[in-house]
């Protein structure tokens, strides 16, 4: 019996039938055509069951042609395809006439046409793979994939790994068993690694998974790398469990997807050479069955992401069987010496002071202790050691290696390049023994969400309160709130304050997450890792923005050199020479600071000066292709949009912090400061704040102010712009004051940049 479906969305009174080169399809006759019918639940499926008398068959026939035709409420036809363009499928004569054996013949879409056929036993696309015997010094195979390892779009499910267990038998007397899985992918493998692959207690398994499982085709640009890295340390996961159990591991390799552009190839061809030095062995694939851009070579798939029957045909015939020729006893021995090493470390090198390396190149660590009275460097230069590190440590080629009990966070990653060797300098204490492993190992699944992963940054989720920051570069990463992608990663931590206990009081290593993911700026050094554990909620800290209230760039300035500043305020970028107006706009929500009616362009100074606050000017608003002298419709635009941004975060934060910092720079007056007080005590609403006054004048001016304090020094944006000594000097003053307040990157408030 034979089932033939194809998909075919029809207009009202329109039907679908096929027409072919048996009697039931009309032997061409198109007037004879065999209908297929649908229904409401599987409309737009058409089918139509067949039964084949063998008796109207000649033993040479060995395939079937035929073509789906459209027939409209007129009766007229439309054949699918052109005359020279037929369907087929091979003649099955074992099923011929069996009604208790359907083949489902899946012809996809109506007019496109394959050049192989699939089909399949109905209720057989997850079978219980047999239990066979097999000679008394075979193998006992696993395959442990996807849906291509199952044998997915090729004729009977008789795919690659199918023809593979036909072949090892005959040949080695091995026996194979299928475990894979519809969509499985590297996490859900290693979930039922434990029931699926140890009760079979197999001699070899071959774990055959696909980047297409793991999103890479699809998920967000800034998210490839991670899907890439969560790939490959799954399979590294996957083989040490692999060899934690006694077998063999063996690696499927990579294949292509039909909707790879040139950067999934890159990444895809990236993995591929990297697991060609993993040292295990691997189907290579992929240069079979790749078109040079990612994609399936011509005629090979049956759709995007499965190979055709002459594509696991391909499949097959580019294994290696030379993996598979081993016997039980060989494998015995084999197996007592890996054992044996899995858990035995080599001496690298070592010196008359107390200095050794030690590795295990089958479980990938390195082991450096320092038990001399000096500190050691580990460079590129020093020969006698990259050597040996060389020759015998096996470490894996561009991967870096992370002390696993450097507590502290202060010893370096490990870089190890091409060639086997470390390629970073590295500073290894006094009396430390440093516990090395490979950077992929965090990465794995079950260890590890990755939130973030760039190539070179990696933020992981260690548990539910756990972040753990991976900078394999040679550069220092700020991640900050107006990062968008890292913002947005973040938001799958809970919301609190996240610090490193191990370094509690260092800069910039507190990190805050809220609703919307992160709130705060943390450094990730060179070549390091950190550990961030929760530590309260952001409601038990007393969280103090700073707001620049003008008169010109310097508080900007100084609060960009610090790493204090964030998405720009009104006054950042404006210069505003009177405190009097500044204190109206800021009661005034800075209503009318960019109202184009207030605007005067003078193209002597190359400035636009507000009418309605005289002391108030842009100088950064004119652009290059802009012709304010006669058009200053674009300016206003752009000024539009910019100013009421930053007002909009100028009045989030007031809002939302819960301690305020106004600062102001310039010299100014008593009463304007009294003014100002005195209006903003009214618009903070019994929130608490001091504004900072930073001028070259008296302070006894000011004296006896309430929530003022006043620094008789004169900061220059243009003595800033023109040293930058002087401005690390005035940067160097400015975070002494701010520490002496009781403010640093600890509890800074940080506006996010889209309110």
């Amino acid at each position: 019996m034979y089932r033939f479906q194809v998909k075919a969305p029809t207009q009202n009174g329109e039907m679908i039938g096929i027409v072919g080169s048996i009697s039931q399809f009309g032997l061409w006759d198109i007037k004879k055509y065999l209908p297929l019918q649908t229904s409401g639940d599987r409309y737009p499926i058409w089918w139509v069951d067949v039964e084949i008398d063998p008796s109207t068959l000649t033993d040479s026939e060995e395939k079937i042609e035929y073509k789906y035709v459209r027939i409209d409420a007129n009766g007229k036809f439309q054949w699918e395809c052109e005359k020279e363009t037929n369907r087929w499928i091979p003649i099955e004569k074992e099923h011929i006439g069996s009604k208790t054996s359907t083949i489902i013949v899946d012809d996809l879409a109506f007019g496109n046409v394959h050049p192989c056929p699939y089909g399949y036993l109905e209720n057989a696309i997850a079978p219980e793979p047999k239990t066979e015997t097999y000679s008394q010094n075979g193998l006992k195979i696993l395959v442990l994939g996807s849906s291509v390892a199952m044998g997915c779009s090729a004729w009977l499910l008789n795919g690659w790994a199918n023809q593979l267990g036909q072949t090892l038998k005959e040949k080695f007397g091995h026996q194979l068993i299928n475990r894979s899985q519809l969509g499985a992918n590297v996490t859900s493998t290693i979930e039922r690694f434990a029931s699926v692959v140890v009760p079979e207690k197999p001699d070899l398994v071959i774990i055959s998974l696909s980047l297409g499982n793991e999103g890479l085709a699809y998920c967000r640009p800034h998210d490839r790398r991670a899907v890439q890295r969560r790939y490959e340390s799954g399979l590294q996961q996957l083989i040490k469990m692999t060899q934690d159990l006694g077998a063999i591991p063996v690696i499927g390799g990579l294949y292509p997807n039909g909707d790879y552009n040139p950067e999934h190839n890159w990444l895809l061809r990236d993995t591929h050479h990297r697991m060609l030095r993993w040292g295990v062995p691997i189907l290579d694939w992929l240069d079979a069955l790749d078109d040079g851009d990612g994609g399936w070579k011509s005629g090979i798939s049956l759709d995007i992401a499965h190979p055709n029957t002459a594509g696991h045909k391909l499949m097959f015939e580019a294994i290696n069987l030379d993996i598979f020729q081993i016997d039980r006893e060989r494998r015995s021995q084999e197996q007592a010496i890996k054992s044996h090493s899995s858990t035995t470390e080599i001496a690298i090198y070592g010196d008359k002071y107390g200095f050794q390396v030690f590795a295990n190149p089958e479980a990938q660590t390195l082991r450096i202790i320092n038990n001399s009275e000096y500190d050691y460097n580990i460079t590129s230069t020093w020969k006698e050691l990259q050597e040996a590190l060389k020759r015998k440590a096996d470490l894996t080629f561009g991967t870096s290696y992370i002390a696993k009990n450097d507590e502290l966070g202060t010893v370096p990653l490990l870089s190890v390049g091409f060639n086997g060797m470390i390629e970073n300098t590295v500073k290894v204490p006094i009396g430390v023994d440093l516990q090395y492993c490979s950077a992929l190992k965090f990465f794995a699944p079950q260890n590890a969400e990755i939130l973030y992963y760039d190539g070179h940054l990696g933020i992981l989720k260690e548990g539910d309160r756990t972040i753990r920051i991976i900078n394999e570069s040679e550069e220092e990463y700020n991640i900050h709130p107006m990062w968008k992608e890292i913002q947005a990663a973040l938001a799958a931590m809970p919301a609190g304050v996240y610090h490193d206990p191990a370094n509690p009081e260092a800069p910039f290593r507190t990190m805050m997450i809220g609703e919307q993911g992160l709130e705060s700026r943390v450094k990730a050094p060179v070549k390091s890792t950190m550990l961030l554990k929760y530590k309260c909620k952001l409601s038990e800290i007393n969280r103090i923005a700073i707001l620049p209230l003008g008169d010109r760039c310097a508080a900007r300035m100084l609060l960009y050199k610090m790493e204090y500043d964030g998405p720009a305020f009104p006054f950042d970028l404006a210069r505003s020479t009177n405190l009097g107006d500044v204190t109206d706009m800021v009661v005034n929500d800075f209503k009318d600071m960019w109202n184009p009616a207030y605007l005067h362009y003078n193209a002597i100074d190359n400035r636009i000066y507000h009418s309605k606050w005289s002391g108030l000017s842009f100088g950064h608003e004119v652009e290059d292709t802009d012709d304010p002298a006669n058009n200053m419709q674009p300016v206003h635009e752009r000024m539009r949009v910019r100013y009421s941004a930053r007002a909009k975060r100028f009045l989030y934060t007031l809002e939302h912090c819960d301690e305020v910092l106004f600062v102001r720079t310039g010299v100014t007056n008593r009463d304007y400061v009294l003014d100002l007080i005195e209006k903003l005590t009214v618009k903070c609403k019994d929130k608490p704040f001091r504004v900072l006054l930073i001028s070259k004048q008296t302070s006894d001016e000011f004296r006896d102010i309430p929530n003022l304090l006043h620094y008789d020094l004169h900061f220059s944006p243009d003595w800033m712009y023109d040293s930058q000594d002087y401005w690390m000097e005035c940067t160097k003053t400015m975070k002494e004051i701010l520490e002496s307040l009781g403010i640093s990157s600890q509890n800074l408030f940080w506006c996010p940049p889209n309110p």
